[in-house]
């Protein structure tokens, strides 16, 4: 092998050495410069973003609060509509409660109105009854009936004693 031949090795060097230093100058030169360029804009645009990053960050932060505090007032406001609401629906069973207790009192009124004038009939019919069975009773005893008025004062009688 002619590489591990030390007669070449001077020769080897000396074009080892020039082309060291042409890789050397256009690595510094051309591709060292362009690979320090990509990694600045890298960095510019990361800080960019980072930055752009921040200011969405508080732009939501923000957007957050106001939510909240939508959300917050949206609730306190609903409070108030069910707290009034609740007030509207009481008001309105006191005023039906009151209208139904309204109602029931006429009719219970007009019950107990009936009921009389029904007491007052029975006892109006109990009366004339009262006679009538008065009569029978003493001609079936007696064998005669007594005359009208004398059985009406008799039941009167025993009607005002009985209350």
């Amino acid at each position: 092998m002619p590489q591990f031949d030390p007669t070449y090795f001077a020769p080897q060097i000396v074009w080892l050495a020039i082309v060291f230093v042409v890789l050397y100058l256009l690595m510094s030169r051309v591709a060292l410069p362009r690979i320090a360029e990509v990694l600045e804009a890298r960095s510019t645009q990361i800080s960019h973003d980072l930055e752009r990053a921040r200011a969405l960050k508080a732009e939501t932060d923000q957007m957050v609060a106001a939510y909240e505090a939508e959300l917050a007032k949206a609730r306190s406001d609903a409070a108030g509509i069910i707290a009034e609401t609740n007030q509207e629906i009481a008001k309105k069973a006191a005023d039906r409660q009151s209208a139904f207790g309204q109602d029931l009192a006429k009719k219970v009124e007009a019950a107990e109105s009936r009921i009389g004038k029904a007491r007052d009939e029975a006892k109006a019919h109990v009366r004339e009854i009262a006679v009538d069975v008065a009569r029978e009773v003493a001609q079936k005893l007696l064998g005669k009936a007594p005359d009208a008025q004398a059985a009406t004062r008799a039941v009167d009688d025993v009607l005002k004693d009985a209350g």
